[in-house]
């Protein structure tokens, strides 16, 4: 099972989820230190996939928070290219994806939790970024605490359940039908984790430029 401890680190217990995400991190980023090292204006094969990569993550960032887009592009970039590897390494025999383990994905959760305030409040400055939970009233005030509650913990069971149970369902016809149908079940695996891990990342894109720009829509309002 991926979710087996396999040693303690003090009181921190550490499993197999746990050594894929390390091994996740320290995989990007010595792959982003070799582009990056040697900039070439003439670019080779490795610098010229990687600046489409940015390019790409930069529009999709910017067309949602055209103000804020840069600022916020270093966490949402990274998000989305560790939910993409994290959800495909489940190809790799033996392996498992990350993002099938609800401990993950509700650290990736909270992460997107805490963001979207610090975001919020280095921005707008404390005072204005917690007055947007007063209005139109205070009596929302509950409601909209419970709405930053709920939406992330749907964050983490949405990705939980939708990864564990592509995994599944790939065994489950393997063990049916053997070898005799790897490709359709392997092309399905790669669109649906890329699909989900789009989701997850246009999400908590989505809230950051919710918080962010909360203050600016109230102005022009």
């Amino acid at each position: 099972m991926e979710n087996e401890f396999i040693f303690t680190l003090g009181p921190m217990a550490i499993s197999v989820s746990i050594l894929t995400t390390w091994g996740i991190m320290i995989m990007t980023a010595a792959l982003a230190w070799l582009a990056t090292r040697r900039l070439e204006m003439l670019p080779g094969p490795l610098q010229t996939a990687m600046e489409g990569i940015v390019s790409a993550l930069e529009e999709a960032i910017v067309a949602v928070a055209p103000d804020h887009g840069r600022q916020i592009m270093p966490f949402v970039a990274s998000l989305w290219l560790f939910l993409i590897v994290a959800n495909l390494v489940g190809l790799i025999p033996g392996l498992h994806s990350p993002t099938r383990d609800l401990s993950v994905t509700s650290a990736l959760a909270v992460l997107v939790f805490l963001s979207v305030h610090w975001f919020g409040i280095k921005t707008q400055g404390l005072k204005k970024y917690l007055h947007h939970y007063l209005t139109p009233s205070p009596i929302l005030l509950p409601f909209h605490v419970i709405s930053e509650l709920t939406r992330t913990l749907a964050l983490a069971i949405r990705l939980f359940g939708n990864i564990m149970s592509l995994e599944m369902a790939a065994m489950l016809i393997l063990l049916v039908a053997g070898f005799l149908a790897p490709v359709p079940i392997l092309m399905l695996h790669i669109i649906e984790a890329l699909v989900q891990a789009y989701i997850f990342g246009m999400l908590a894109l989505i809230y950051l430029a919710g918080a962010i720009q909360s203050q600016q829509l109230n102005r022009q309002e």
